[in-house]
């Protein structure tokens, strides 16, 4: 497997526990204090960044520093939106298709020889 794809894969996953780390304590812990939802999300984060500082490691034997970010910005985007729809219950928005495709232009750029 390609460096590329061991990098995406890796930072996807990664991606789905931040994600819940950084926003599914608003579903699920919404009546509790909010030392108890850091507390929690810090728990989840730490799965987070077992794959996140691996997969930046292995992705700059490859990509350099900018191509890494915009790759995980895109990720972030791909998570982040059917994670608001399916879990959070939150209605599509335009917005987030022309956020998307803001960052496939940053992606063509960064990855531009």
């Amino acid at each position: 497997m390609s460096i590329f794809w061991k990098t995406t894969i890796l930072l996807i996953c990664s991606n789905a526990f931040m994600t819940f780390a950084w926003y599914g304590h608003l579903k699920n812990l919404n009546n509790k204090p909010w030392i108890a939802a850091a507390l929690l999300s810090w728990g989840i984060a730490f799965f987070e960044y077992m794959l996140q500082v691996p997969a930046n490691r292995i992705g700059f034997q490859q990509m350099n520093l900018g191509q890494l970010k915009i790759l995980q910005e895109v990720i972030t985007l791909s998570v982040f939106v059917p994670f608001s729809m399916v879990y959070m219950r939150q209605h599509f928005s335009w917005n987030y298709l022309w956020a998307g495709l803001c960052l496939l232009g940053a992606v063509f750029f960064i990855f531009k020889p």
